[in-house]
C-alpha cells in the first residue's frame, strides 16, 4: 500500500485527493518562484530583458545599485540609496533571489521562501514609499501576501517535492 500524507499532515494508505484550489496553488507557487530565480538569472548573465550584458553581475556590475540608487528622491530613499552597490547587499539579495526562487519552484522549504521573500518584498516596497500610482498598495505588497497563502495552503506539496519523505518528517523544510 502506498503511504501518503493527507493535508492534516497524517499519513494515510491512499493517494491524496487534490482539490482545484491546490493546482492554482502550485500554479502561483511555481510562477512567483520563476519571477525570482528570472531576476536572479537576468542580473546574473545580463540576458538583455532587465539587466543588459554589460550591467550583469558576472561582468562586474551590481545588481543592487539600478534599483537602490533610483530611491535617492523617495522617502526612505537616503538608508536605502546607501546600501547600493555593497557587496554584502548584492549578495545577499542575488542568494535570496536564486534560495527564494528554487525554493519555490522546486515546493520544498515554501514557508521558509515565504517568509524571506515576504520581507524581501516589504523592503522593496518600503524603498519606493511614497508610491506613484497608489497610496500604498502595489505588486510587491501582492506578491507578499501570495506568499503567505502559499505557506499556508501548503502548497509545496501538489506539482513540488513537498511530499518527499524527508520534508514529511521535517516540518521546518515545508
Amino acid at each position: 500500500m502506498d503511504t501518503t500524507v493527507n493535508r492534516t499532515g497524517t499519513e494515510t494508505g491512499t493517494a491524496t485527493t487534490r482539490r482545484p484550489v491546490d493546482y492554482v496553488w502550485a500554479i502561483a507557487r511555481i510562477s512567483i518562484g520563476w519571477i525570482f530565480l528570472w531576476a536572479f538569472l537576468d542580473k546574473t548573465f545580463g540576458w538583455g530583458l532587465a539587466t543588459p550584458a554589460d550591467r550583469a553581475w558576472i561582468s562586474g556590475g551590481s545588481p543592487t545599485t539600478g534599483f537602490l540608487k533610483g530611491t535617492g528622491e523617495n522617502a526612505l530613499g537616503g538608508p536605502f540609496g546607501s546600501l547600493a552597490g555593497q557587496a554584502w547587499v548584492d549578495w545577499l539579495f542575488m542568494a535570496g533571489l536564486l534560495g527564494i526562487g528554487l525554493a519555490l519552484v522546486l515546493g520544498v522549504g515554501t514557508r521558509i521562501a515565504a517568509v524571506t521573500g515576504g520581507l524581501m518584498l516589504v523592503l522593496m516596497w518600503a524603498a519606493e514609499l511614497p508610491l506613484a500610482n497608489n497610496p500604498f498598495m502595489d505588486e510587491h505588497i501582492v506578491y507578499a501576501i501570495v506568499l503567505a497563502g502559499l505557506a499556508l495552503a501548503d502548497a509545496g506539496t501538489t506539482l513540488g517535492l513537498g511530499n518527499l519523505p524527508i520534508i514529511r518528517h521535517n516540518p521546518y523544510l515545508k
